[in-house]
């Protein structure tokens, strides 16, 4: 979660969740700041879990005491899939969907607007204009190229927040990372929804891998790129080339496992069998010695056994 500003009449944001909110958080703070916006609090909510949902509700009633003048706009995956249990909180001006937030009259103050703008997200068909770059700190920023996903694991609710999956076109991604490094920052990390699928929905784009090795030769300011969580069966050959070849691809991937048991992967829906995530894990650190890998995994599934549950470690 991150906190909003301090200033007591500019636009401030609370970001629950992933680092595509932190990205889109900072594109709809600029966003309604250029449409002369003051007083303002931007909730960016997640749906991952109930509790971030309940948490993004305390946070409505929080901002409110604190700064009661202030108009509380919430928005963000849980808005979405569920936009009543903000629209019948009084503390609450406007609720806005994850495709409405991206369209700059959304932030104008003009009176009249509805007080719930959520369309359908299933209807989504190319990637929000919101999609920026976010900041970290002075020296590494987000650039989200990817939003969606069109996959339907059994435990995520994600899809029905985020819609199918969208993908920026390489010509703005290349233009945003030029920006960026323009400004100084050393090292752009990556990110997305469903990351590794992104070029599946353009025309002629390439695959991850392929955009990867595009935006280290088009940009060859960035000392270090690196890649937020990825779908072990959808890397690429030209990912894992990437990976062995190119230095400034940051030897770090952070994959979504979610479990150690094949019978428990089957039942989440999950499209890879634990052999896989192994093999792809052994080829790069074959190709690349120093590589360090991150994960996500989930305990306590439904019917998962003790003894699948020391699957799951013996994988880790």
């Amino acid at each position: 979660m991150t906190p909003p500003g301090r200033e007591p009449h500019d636009v401030q944001v609370l970001t629950f969740g992933c680092r595509l909110n932190l990205v889109e958080s900072e594109a709809m703070r600029r966003a309604a700041l250029a449409c002369g916006r003051t007083n303002l609090v931007i909730v960016n909510t997640c749906a991952v879990t109930a509790e971030a949902a309940r948490q993004g509700r305390q946070a409505v009633r929080r901002i409110k005491r604190e700064r009661p003048g202030a108009e509380i706009v919430v928005t963000g995956c849980a808005a979405q899939i569920d936009p009543n249990q903000f629209a019948t909180m009084p503390e609450v001006f406007r609720v806005l969907g994850n495709a409405d937030k991206a369209d700059p009259a959304a932030w104008t103050d003009e009176e009249g607007g509805r007080r719930v703008e959520v369309s359908s997200i299933m209807m989504a068909k190319a990637a929000p204009t919101i999609l920026s770059e976010g900041v970290e700190d002075r020296t590494r920023a987000f650039l989200a190229v990817q939003t969606g996903c069109d996959h339907r694991c059994s435990f995520c609710v994600i899809p029905f927040g985020r819609g199918p999956s969208r993908s920026v076109p390489p010509d703005e991604i290349f233009r945003a990372a030029q920006r960026l490094t323009s400004k100084g920052f050393r090292e752009i990390v990556l990110t997305g929804v469903d990351l590794t699928s992104y070029g599946a929905d353009l025309c002629s784009a390439p695959a991850l891998g392929g955009l990867v090795k595009a935006i280290l030769h088009v940009v060859p300011g960035p000392a270090r790129l690196r890649l937020s969580s990825i779908d072990c069966i959808e890397a690429d050959l030209e990912l894992i080339d990437a990976f062995a070849n190119e230095p400034r691809l940051m030897p770090h991937l952070h994959l979504s496992l979610q479990s150690g048991d094949d019978l428990i992967l089957k039942r989440m829906k999950r499209r890879h069998c634990r052999a896989d995530a192994i093999r792809l894990c052994a080829e790069l650190r074959r190709l690349r010695p120093e590589i360090v890998f991150g994960a996500d995994l989930i305990a306590g599934f439904p019917t998962e056994t003790e003894g699948m549950f020391q699957n799951t470690l013996a994988l880790v």
